[in-house]
């Protein structure tokens, strides 16, 4: 890291703004804006500047630790006049550390201090930028008994999770986070703080909903509850043999591909999650809002037909939060505001599947067939999570001509990633990894090229572009649409990143 005499040397057009400001912070100036910041000779600095990702660190110039919208609004403003890159923090989970910069040197607004959670009158919930998923759905459950749709790990952060998606598996029911906000408080790059919605700064309103980081901050969601469900279908099932022929498992996938296109089992309330590895794991779960005797009658006969004997099942029913804690794979739901410390060492691409071009035969056996001859006792770890986005009544994919935002797949029957790692945090960064990974994903668009795959903005892509990204995450209407609102309200592109709209 650099100590601070390193950073006047690299960044010395900020110099002139950062001391006088940490001088404030800590009281010895009170003629200076009191913003709270980190530099690098801080003493928490390390943790603070330390990646989810551990593959991509860097140093960030100054993290700043607002406690205030002012706060934020001073940091911005003070930043777009030093030619300094600004990105927002919200849990810090960015695949590509974009919530560093995604390069040294930038502005780190880190909102671990706006953590409030409450409900109004209308079961709308009101959410601090810096708010974890599993706090907040502790939060309004235990307010309101209220729930939201939201990915399952619970340390993730409100803020890129909601506004570049946001899949959890009640997402087939209820939509993603991204379809509860029902508005936002932003601090743009002018440094105002507007109220944002549908009706006011529809734009901008728009925008956020898709690409929040290259737009402004986050302080504060609205996000429209449902009530909890008083119980949940929580189910899996292990499937065995499934990496003995690449031809017989890709006739298994295509059953399951079947299915969860069959509008007489599968309605909204089925949510599907598959997830293979390097140890020949196959296991099929989810959850169904549902009678247990329809699960266990009617979908589950169907979704089993044709595919080997389960080596392990399960089928229960249990509350909502049991359910929520099922999935966290061992975390608690309930997270720390500070000092949070989960991290991996990892890369990671996502394949988005559209309804129209469902994986074909020849392609699944291609994809069977590289991950029996390169993954099985692979030297390094790996696993692919493949998510039911679409199927009958997807609420993904079901919205009105009247509903607009940023996101763009919502005709996506499939969501696949895949994620490589070390085992270890401490290990340095095996450069199979890279290629294994890229493989995985090129056994598919290359066996089936006339289908455009686009990616999953949230298990975002170091790799990519800026070009690249911008054709994966967007289509070509919503990003010219994008660039537009950009140059009116970030002209100097304050708000950046490698993949940045705009780029």
């Amino acid at each position: 890291m650099f100590r601070q005499t390193r950073l006047v040397e690299v960044l010395p057009e900020i110099h002139a703004w950062v001391l006088p400001l940490a001088t404030a912070a800590v009281g010895m100036d009170g003629g200076k804006k009191n913003v709270p910041i980190r530099l690098t000779s801080s003493s928490d600095f390390g943790a603070l500047a330390k990646p989810y990702n551990l593959r991509l660190p860097y140093t960030p110039a100054v993290i700043v630790l607002p406690t205030t919208t002012q706060h934020v609004s001073d940091a911005v403003v003070c930043a777009g006049q030093n030619n300094v890159k600004v990105q927002a923090r919200s849990g810090g989970h960015s695949y590509a550390s974009f919530s560093l910069g995604g390069k040294s040197g930038s502005m780190v607004i880190d909102l671990e201090n706006f953590q409030t959670i409450s409900l109004d009158a209308n079961k709308v919930a009101t959410v601090g930028g810096g708010v974890r998923l599993g706090n907040l759905a502790n939060g309004i459950y235990n307010q309101g008994q209220r729930a939201l749709p939201h990915g399952t790990c619970p340390g993730v952060g409100v803020g890129g999770h909601a506004t570049h998606g946001g899949f959890g598996l009640s997402s087939r029911a209820w939509g993603l986070t991204l379809d509860t906000i029902v508005a936002m408080d932003v601090v743009l790059a002018n440094g105002s703080f507007i109220h944002t919605t549908s009706s006011a700064y529809p734009d901008i309103y728009y925008a956020l909903r898709g690409a929040a980081d290259s737009f402004g901050i986050i302080t504060t969601f609205y996000l429209q509850t449902q009530p909890a469900p008083s119980s949940v279908v929580q189910w899996a099932y292990s499937i065995p043999n499934m990496f003995k022929s690449a031809a017989q498992s890709a006739t298994y996938f295509s059953h399951i591909q079947s299915f969860a296109q069959n509008a007489s089992v599968v309605d909204r309330n089925l949510g599907i999650g598959i997830y293979m590895d390097g140890d020949s794991t196959f296991s099929i779960s989810g959850t169904y809002f549902g009678p247990l005797s329809t699960f266990t009658t009617k979908i589950a006969p169907e979704l089993l037909r044709t595919l080997p004997t389960p080596t392990k099942s399960s089928a229960q029913s249990v509350t909502w939060i049991q359910s929520l804690t099922a999935l966290a794979d061992g975390q608690p739901l309930q997270q720390p505001t500070t000092g949070y410390d989960l991290h991996d060492d990892f890369f990671a691409k996502s394949l988005v599947v559209p309804t129209s071009q469902p994986l074909t035969q020849t392609t699944l056996t291609s994809y069977f067939d590289y991950m029996i001859k390169t993954g099985l006792g692979n030297a390094n770890p790996w696993f692919s999570i493949i998510n039911l986005y679409g199927g009958p009544d997807s609420q993904i994919n079901n919205k009105p001509p009247s509903f607009s935002s940023a996101y763009s797949d919502r005709t996506a029957l499939w969501v696949l990633q895949h994620y490589g790692y070390t085992g270890s945090t401490t290990a340095p960064f095996p450069q199979g990894i890279i290629p294994f990974v890229e493989g995985l994903s090129g056994s598919i668009t290359k066996a089936q090229p006339e289908t455009v795959f686009p990616g999953y903005a949230n298990y975002v892509d170091p790799s990519l572009s800026a070009e690249q990204a911008h054709r994966a995450y967007f289509d070509e209407a919503t990003y010219a649409r994008l660039v537009g609102v950009k140059g009116k309200v970030d002209p100097g592109k304050v708000f950046w990143n490698p993949q940045s709209v705009g780029n």
